[in-house]
């Protein structure tokens, strides 16, 4: 086997006590040290050099990255290889046996004062250098939660309101390099290694001259998006807002049409009104929710639609919300730079033309338009009922819809630091959130997050300033060009992916973390749910009082995005939000609203939840980046996956539609699936926590296969929208995966169940995966203790 270093080690030392010697940690380093620099990809070189060329781009004052934060991880495999084929690299590190000599008993009586001498000396040496030592340095190498504590209560609410309100008063720019600027000098002051700026030159797609304006052609009367009509002063009033009511990325042009209500543009809507009318190149009054945006554009597209008037119905905004005349943006970019999709924005790199993303001319309207366009006056109220907004059938309405965007080539910042770990540097915990975009966008909210993020290092460093260091690397980001489709993030993950996919371990999102005020609500990869469950219950003791919180794995807005699709990488985040709006239609917060939309200070005037946030959010990075075994909980993607099987096999009556023979071969492989699960935690992962057994090789691999548990979830192809990692469902509110319901829609009226087959196949093929994985993760070991016995 390729895993058999623990068996050299042993051999080695002679007897597990021997691991924890200063003297052999630092001859195995030594070793790892020349092994690594052997066996190093030949592509580092190659690595370092392009990223020296490409850190110039965009400003002048970018930096190179420090490739020793991110750096390629060496294979332990071959390592371990190398060590059982050349004898020679071990013995070479082994004590010489001693010299057959006679000695006189002069000899031996010199040597035994000698040696008695040195013990004296060494324990007074010692005596006085543990006195010397201060009392609140705790030893590095250790999971301490007493030492994450006395990190956190130097987190106070006061300090995130100041930074908070500092961050406000430098954003009015346009560029977001002044505050990126503001954050990076601030991160170094605090003591953060090597925060520097990684910038990329991207299309966006920003307002054009003049806002977007509907014309109703029965009276000849326009509009601007939020409802007022199209005069001057009415323009001047609403400043710079009214421009940035816009779909980035959509079709520019005018297209004059009949409105079609398709209330929320699910596939049982479309079904339903293809069937009444023709909708061919008219324009569709789409309400936001319930399905991702770009899933139900790409049903419209298909539906033959030439255009979408977008809106908010006031029945879905929360209480706290008062959206009835607010314009907002949307983005129609699944994520980074669209003139190079799959690859990092370089200054060599080869640039698509796209300057829209769909055929479709898409305008977000606020919902006083709406009712305009529907002729109804107010909202209608029954009893206390709220009365969703909808155009009758029977009645027709023409529009003149115009869109005017400009597409231009623009340089996206990042901000990154990291502090690097102590004895696995090559594995990083990210940390993200993201800062202003320029205008106004992200209203306040950007500001909030980066106040979380930055009280979190500021704590942190406080304790590396005394000696302390974690064991992982912890990779701080402030990620730029959120708004037009997280590019920010996209590009850098873009830049590292062979890199990430290798040494990322998770991702802790600090986006939007106070939509509302009213209950926490975490979400969180499958394998890190019972951690943080785990954190939720202890906070909420200390703090007497606190509302129950249910953590889910759901699609979330924001910079996790690339990490979760793309890497595979287990993911949590901690926000507040409104009942109502849990309560309401998912994916609302797509829109993206002005400045004044949102008023942080008046859901968090004390800024507590801000504080309990980032107490959360850095008591599970803590935990991550020290513990000596990751704490992923395995079992919990395998009763993941035999829930999700279970909420799509008992889906309407689809067994009785379809004899479809792939469900059953489902059910039985995820069995399979949860009982490797249950093995492997209780024979692998329980002994290697108990540090009296705990063999720093086998922990090793062990955390490999933890860290990559969930890639085996990533498929290839999945409806637009929807994640790429299938463990992630569309809400709450459904249990199922979500390829599978989505094709099971689609096979209804279809009199072939081909797509249904396939999204079965992409399941069963996923699972298999998990399985073979933890399957072959038990074999490694089982030799490994074959040998050792």
């Amino acid at each position: 086997m390729a895993y058999h270093k623990v068996k050299a080690d042993l051999r080695t030392s002679g007897h597990s006590q021997y691991l924890d010697s200063d003297d052999l940690q630092a001859t195995a380093l030594d070793l790892e040290w020349d092994m690594e620099k052997e066996l190093e990809e030949p592509s580092f070189d190659q690595f370092q050099t392009d990223n020296a060329e490409h850190q110039n781009l965009g400003h002048s004052e970018t930096l190179d990255l420090h490739l020793d934060s991110i750096q390629p991880a060496t294979s332990p495999k071959g390592r371990f290889q190398r060590l059982q084929e050349e004898s020679d690299c071990v013995t070479h590190y082994t004590r010489s046996a001693p010299k057959n000599n006679h000695c006189n008993f002069c000899y031996l009586l010199k040597i035994l004062c000698i040696a008695t001498t040195l013990f004296i000396f060494g324990i007074i040496i010692g005596y006085y250098a543990h006195m010397n030592c201060p009392s609140d340095a705790s030893p590095s190498g250790t999971n301490n939660p007493q030492l994450y504590q006395d990190i956190l209560k130097t987190i106070k609410a006061e300090d995130i309101k100041k930074s908070f309100r500092n961050l406000l008063q430098v954003y009015d720019s346009e560029d977001d390099m002044e505050i990126s600027k503001k954050i990076k000098s601030h991160w170094i002051a605090l003591g953060l290694e090597d925060t520097q700026f990684i910038n990329y030159s991207v299309l966006l797609d920003c307002p054009g001259p003049s806002p977007g304006t509907i014309t109703v052609s029965s009276t000849g009367q326009c509009f601007y998006p939020d409802g007022q009509p199209c005069r001057e002063e009415a323009r001047r009033g609403q400043s710079q807002d009214l421009f940035y009511s816009y779909a980035a990325y959509s079709a520019k042009g005018t297209l004059q049409a009949d409105v079609i209500d398709v209330s929320y543009g699910t596939m049982d809507d479309l079904k339903r009104i293809t069937k009444l009318k023709n909708t061919t190149n008219q324009i569709a009054l789409l309400k936001l929710g319930k399905l991702p945006l770009l899933y139900k554009i790409s049903l419209l597209e298909k539906a033959g639609f030439g255009g979408a008037l977008l809106y908010i119905d006031p029945c879905d905004a929360p209480e706290s919300a008062v959206l009835s005349s607010e314009p907002f943006m949307v983005t129609l970019n699944p994520g980074g730079d669209p003139s190079t999709p799959g690859y990092p924005s370089h200054d060599e790199s080869f640039r698509q033309s796209r300057p829209n993303l769909t055929s479709l001319l898409v305008q977000p309207i606020s919902a006083s338009l709406a009712t305009v366009l529907i002729s109804s006056p107010k909202l209608r109220m029954d009893k206390d009922v709220c009365r969703p907004l909808e155009l009758p059938h029977n009645e027709k309405r023409t529009v003149s819809l115009q869109v005017q965007t400009v597409t231009k080539f623009k340089t996206v910042s990042n901000v990154v630091g990291y502090l690097r770990g102590l004895t696995s540097p090559d594995r990083y915990i990210i940390v993200g959130s993201n800062h202003h975009a320029g205008h106004s966008y992200n209203g306040q909210e950007w500001a909030s997050s980066t106040a979380v993020i930055t009280a979190f290092i500021e704590a942190l460093m406080l304790r590396v300033k005394k000696g302390w260091r974690p064991e992982r690397t912890v990779v701080f980001c402030s990620w730029g060009g959120t708004p037009w489709g997280k590019i920010g993030s996209y590009e850098w993950g873009e830049d590292f992916a062979k890199i990430l996919q290798k040494n990322a371990v998770a991702y802790v999102s600090i986006h939007s973390p106070i939509r509302g005020n009213s209950t926490l609500y975490p979400v969180a990869s499958p394998s890190l749910q019972q951690l943080v469950l785990e954190k939720n219950k202890f906070n909420c003791v200390r703090r007497a009082q606190c509302p129950g919180a249910n953590v889910s794995s759901v699609q979330i807005q924001g910079d996790a995005e690339y990490f979760v699709n793309h890497l595979g990488v287990p993911t949590v985040q901690f926000a507040y939000e409104d009942i109502k709006a849990l309560e309401g239609p998912s994916f609302l917060s797509e829109a993206i609203f002005p400045k004044h939309a949102t008023k942080i200070e008046e859901l968090d005037p004390s800024f507590n939840l801000h504080e309990v946030i980032t107490k959360l959010s850095g008591e599970v990075i803590l935990q991550i980046a020290n513990d000596p075994v990751l704490p992923f909980n395995a079992l919990d993607i395998a009763l993941g996956v035999q829930n999700s099987l279970k909420g799509f096999h008992h889906t309407k009556v689809a067994m009785a539609t379809y004899n479809e023979p792939s469900v059953p071969n489902l059910l039985a492989l995820a069995s399979k699936l949860r009982d490797s699960a249950e093995l492997f935690q209780s024979d692998e992962m329980r002994p290697a926590n108990d540090p009296k057994e705990r063999v720093p090789s086998r922990v090793r691999m062990l955390n490999d296969i933890l860290q990559d548990l969930e890639k085996n979830f990533l498929v290839q192809r999945v409806p637009p929208g929807f994640y790429r990692n299938i463990l992630y469902h569309l809400d709450e509110k459904t249990s199922q995966f979500s390829i599978l319901k989505e094709a099971w829609e689609q096979c209804i009226p279809e009199t072939s169940n081909e797509t249904l087959q396939e999204a079965l196949s992409t399941v069963l093929n996923s699972i298999n995966s998990a399985h073979t994985f933890f399957k072959t993760g038990l074999d490694v070991f089982e030799s490994v203790l074959l040998e050792k016995n």
